[in-house]
């Protein structure tokens, strides 16, 4: 799609970071172009957004947003930033409603670029119903950032009723994983061709609403994540110092798409360190697992599994292997893949 953006300029310099004339025409024709909303007011410094409290409790997240490449196989920062806040909302039970947008733009970088990322940020808000009602742009000098980073802060509101979170969790509780494990990290990573590498996979970079509102309808939900940097092995290690129990995952039950299996044994990572943007991680009672499984298929997760269980013991995170053996999973200390969210 061709935008219908006015500005005459075709990279950007920092007088559009000025204050002046060029950072209007930057806000008004090319981001409030797309970004136009009911609640979207350039002129003023604060947006008024209805909340009607009656309807439950606040829920705020904050983020941001340093991927390299700015465009990658199935996505690109723009549509990261929406769906990586949404997400977060959403698996804190909370429905996504409004966003604030914060862009750290690069001297030099090209308009044309710019341009559709921004529609790309435009057409994930409609997909996921949330509005960008507040922003702001600030442009580095060259060289001291990287193209584009995005920070926001996103607003939801959640059932009061809802009781869920890390202190839920007991033992004996299964472990969902809504999808294939790190398609997001090595998909940047394969995009990158730092190692001489290439291929057709895809992030799996979406938004989780329709998973937490499956998971949500499930009685016995403990709690819920979004996996990202660090993967699930991070999560695991969340989860049993705040529980104090040990968690175990199953290698044999772990979905893993064949091209990240791949690459992770050539170059040596582990996909359960690395990030993914569209799943979740869910704590559910037993009793209730397989119908959270069976629903999720339902909706179209083929993938869904059970893929552990906590347990009674040290505060420690460990996999079962295929051969029937255990190894402990070791807090991450080192990022192997940074700038992938």
């Amino acid at each position: 799609m061709i935008s219908k953006h006015s500005l005459s300029d075709t990279h950007i310099s920092l007088a559009h970071g000025n204050g002046g004339r060029l950072m209007r025409e930057l806000i008004d024709q090319l981001f409030a172009s797309h970004l136009k909303n009911d609640l979207l007011d350039t002129q003023t410094d604060a947006a008024l957004i209805p909340l009607d409290l009656k309807d439950g409790v606040v829920v705020i997240t904050t983020d941001g947003f340093t991927v390299e490449p700015l465009e990658f196989p199935g996505g690109d920062i723009g549509s990261l930033a929406v769906h990586g806040t949404v997400n977060d909302l959403a698996v804190s039970g909370a429905t996504p409603l409004y966003l604030t947008l914060n862009a750290f733009i690069e001297e030099g970088l090209e308009i044309a670029l710019l341009d559709r990322i921004v529609q790309s940020m435009a057409k994930t808000c409609r997909e996921c119903g949330v509005k960008i009602v507040a922003g702001d742009t600030k442009v580095l000098r060259r060289g001291q950032g990287g193209g584009i980073y995005f920070s926001t802060t996103g607003i939801g509101q959640r059932s009061p009723s809802l009781c869920m979170g890390i202190t839920q969790i007991k033992s004996g509780d299964a472990i969902l994983l809504s999808g294939t494990a790190g398609d997001h990290g090595t998909a940047v990573m394969l995009a990158r061709e730092q190692f001489g590498l290439s291929g057709s996979l895809k992030s799996d970079a979406a938004s989780v609403i329709p998973i937490t509102q499956v998971l949500l309808e499930i009685p016995g939900l403990r709690f819920m994540r979004d996996p990202t940097r660090g993967g699930i092995a991070t999560i695991a290690h969340e989860i049993a110092q705040a529980t104090q129990n040990s968690v175990r995952f199953y290698e044999d039950k772990i979905p893993v798409n064949e091209q990240v299996r791949t690459v992770a044994e050539m170059l040596g990572y582990d996909p359960l360190y690395m990030a993914c943007e569209g799943r979740v991680l869910a704590v559910i009672d037993p009793a209730s697992a397989e119908l959270a499984v069976t629903n999720l298929h339902k909706a179209g997760y083929l993938d869904a599994v059970i893929i552990g269980r906590i347990e009674t013991g040290y505060a420690h995170a460990l996999i079962e292997t295929v051969l029937g053996g255990e190894r402990i999973l070791q807090e991450l200390e080192e990022d192997p893949l940074p700038r992938i969210c």
